[in-house]
Parts: C-alpha cells; structure tokens; sequence
C-alpha cells in the first residue's frame, strides 16, 4: 500500500466529523431501528463522515459485539453516502480486530481511543498506536488525543513509522496548547480535528484545525453545518454567532467534568421524539427538572 495518499480520507476528516449516538431499546438492547432513522436523519442533513463507536456512542458502555454491531449498521446505512471513521480501542488485540473488522466491511478510517491505562509513557503511546496503525496499512488512522502530556514531537515519530496516520482529533481544552503541538508534530503533515466539538471550534480553526467532532449535530445537523461553513469561509464573527446560539447546550454537557456529556444529547433527541432518553451507566439520565430546559433549546433550534 505505499505511496497511498488518503485523499479521500483527509478531505473527509477537514469537515463536520459526526459522533452519532447509540440509542437503547426498552429492554436496554442496541435499537437498531431508532439506530438506522438516526443515521439517515443525518445522512439527509447533509453530514459527510461518521464516527461510529465515539465517546457519544457510549463505546466504553458497549459490549465488543454492540461495537461491531453499531459499525456494520453504521457502514450499511451510509451505503457510500459518507466516510466512516471508526472509533477502536482498549487493549491492542482488542483494537487491531475491531480495526480490521472496520476495514473489511469498507470503512476508510480508524479512529484509536485515548489508551485507558493508568501508566501511559509518551513512547508508550508510540506503540499502542503503531500497532494498530501497522495491523491496517490500507486505513487512514486518527489518534484521539486527550493527554495534556503529550508532546507534537512523538505524534511525528509515529507518523514517520506509519505513513497512514494521517489526522488527529485533538482534544485537549487548552487552544494555545494545541497550536504548538500542531507546529511541533507539522501543522500540514496531518489534517487537525477540533476534538471538543463546536464550543471549541473556533479558536481550534484559528490555530489550523480544518474539522471539527461533534454530538450536538445528531439534534441539529444545520446548525453545525452553518458553523463549519463560516469557518470555512473565514467568518469567525458568523461563526460565533452560531456558538452563541449553541452555548447553552455545550455548557449543559460540559458541566460536572462532562458527567451528561451523552445524556444532554439523548435526552435533546427524546424531546424530538427520535430516541429513548436512556443512558448506561456510569452516564445517568437527567432529573426530571432539567429535561424541559434542554427540551426547549432543542425546539429553538427549529429542526
């Protein structure tokens, strides 16, 4: 596979970069029916790539045959229509099937989880990922980057030993931070996704991020699409206005250390009538006197 350039990949990663989420039937079973609506729902919103297995999926709350599960709904609803980028994870066994899972059914990318250790030295990150990256040559692989620690410098090192790391969700809230270690790792090496999503955005764009993640845009497609068109274009004042209309929301999600990142999401969705509210732990459901303030954001958003 040398001398493959990941065009299409990195075209992809330089967008909205969708993390659906995993809705649950009443017997706490994947539903995939309300799975497949969802998808299709941002499918025919005008979303381009999709990151089945994402932290909004809930990937830590899934069982290794729900993950596959939500990849091959994922991968057959898309049908072409969008790129997928699968999140893998845990051990490297673990990770390596799950990658090539992804790369057997069609997708183009991978996206490798934060290594969930207690003990993660910077080589040591070099290794978790150049064993997976080395297991999927044919594959565009994203390191999900979380670690504060984590020097622009190593990210180079592993791209140097596998040409196919091609992109990086950043996802450190520091946007000094960021534009550092994009310059140390090669701020045009690799295509720089703003990992925490619209409220970040842009001040990431400023810094050279080209994409950006995002949960909210299960509930409302346009309103992320209108955010990265303005960034596109350069218009950070635009841009802003849509982070004012969307501030609310993020600030829902990010409160208590992120504890109803999901939950704001799903529970925006069951106010539109498009998904169950529930939620596996350790994420929990919203009490019932916040519900009515997320129900009446998502309603303004007129989707």
């Amino acid at each position: 596979m040398s001398g493959v350039t990941f065009e299409t990949q990195r075209t992809a990663l330089a967008d909205v970069v969708a993390i659906p989420v995993t809705p649950f039937a009443e017997d706490g079973s994947v539903d995939q029916d309300a799975h497949r609506a969802l998808l299709r729902r941002l499918l025919d919103g005008g979303v381009r790539t999709l990151t089945p297995n994402g932290n909004t999926g809930e990937f830590y709350a899934l069982t290794p045959r729900e993950r596959r599960l939500v990849t091959e709904l994922t991968v057959e609803e898309a049908g072409g229509r969008a790129a997928i980028l699968v999140g893998v994870g845990h051990d490297v066994p673990t990770a390596v099937a799950s990658a090539r899972h992804a790369r057997d059914l069609g997708a183009g990318m991978v996206m490798v989880h934060q290594p969930v250790h207690p003990y993660v030295s910077q080589s040591g990150w070099v290794d978790y990922h150049r064993a997976i990256a080395e297991a999927v040559p044919e594959l565009g692989v994203v390191p999900y980057i979380r670690n504060a620690q984590l020097t622009g410098v190593r990210l180079a090192e592993l791209a140097d030993a596998c040409s196919n790391v091609i992109g990086v969700k950043y996802a450190v809230p520091d946007a000094s931070r960021f534009a550092a270690f994009a310059r140390d790792a090669g701020l045009d090496r690799f295509v720089w996704v703003a990992g925490l999503a619209e409220p970040y955005a842009p001040s990431y764009f400023s810094a050279g991020a080209t994409g950006f993640t995002s949960g909210l845009v299960n509930v409302a497609p346009a309103v992320s699409l209108n955010m990265i068109e303005a960034l596109r274009a350069g218009d950070y004042p635009g841009a802003m206005k849509v982070w004012e209309q969307i501030r609310r929301f993020e600030e829902l999600r990010a409160a208590n250390g992120s504890a109803n990142n999901v939950t704001v999401v799903k529970e925006a969705l069951a106010s539109l009538g498009l998904c169950r509210r529930e939620v596996r732990p350790p994420s929990r459901q919203l009490p019932e006197d916040e519900r009515a303030e997320v129900a009446a954001i998502a309603s303004g958003w007129s989707v």
